[in-house]
């Protein structure tokens, strides 16, 4: 996948070898660098960060092979699952390890961590998106909503981390 692009914009999943050269060729149209990352087999799960506190995981369920552009902006069978449907301990463990990732690598106020969870349940975080959709349907407002913070609220919550 390109690097520095998102809403897995040129990203492709390679399943045999000969289909690496056409990955990479997509992929570098749209960024010089190019990420390859070890297949992860099972469910994909967001993290919403505001402030100091890790909002409820939404389960990211497409219909399609996986949660891709058009499963994302296209299709409207994707199902977001929120509660997301992991045991509380686990689904706390996560959110503490989001939480700890958004502060590691230095952001601040609100973001957003992907995370894969492999058919053990073993969490591999994906990426940090620091700069979020905020329509009011994205997910950030989505997990915002599940802990009681409308869309106008979040909005002023995160013009405050700002000030």
């Amino acid at each position: 996948k390109p690097a520095r692009e998102g809403s897995s914009i040129g990203m492709s999943k390679v399943k045999q070898p000969g289909e690496l050269k056409a990955a990479y060729e997509k992929a570098v149209a749209f960024d010089s660098l190019v990420l390859a990352e070890k297949f992860v087999d099972g469910g994909e799960y967001t993290c919403a960060i505001l402030g100091e506190q890790a909002l409820p995981m939404i389960h990211l369920v497409p219909k399609n092979e996986y949660y891709d552009y058009e499963a994302k902006y296209l299709r409207d069978d994707t199902e977001y699952r929120c509660p997301c449907g992991l045991p509380p301990e686990q689904e706390q463990a996560i959110q503490s390890l989001c939480a700890k990732a958004f502060n590691v690598v230095g952001c601040r106020g609100w973001g957003r961590v992907d995370v894969m969870l492999d058919s053990k349940g073993n969490p591999y975080l994906l990426e940090i998106n620091t700069s979020p959709g905020m329509t009011d349907h994205s997910l950030v407002p989505m997990a915002a909503r599940a802990s009681g913070v409308d869309f106008d609220a979040l909005c002023l919550r995160i013009l405050e981390m700002t000030l």
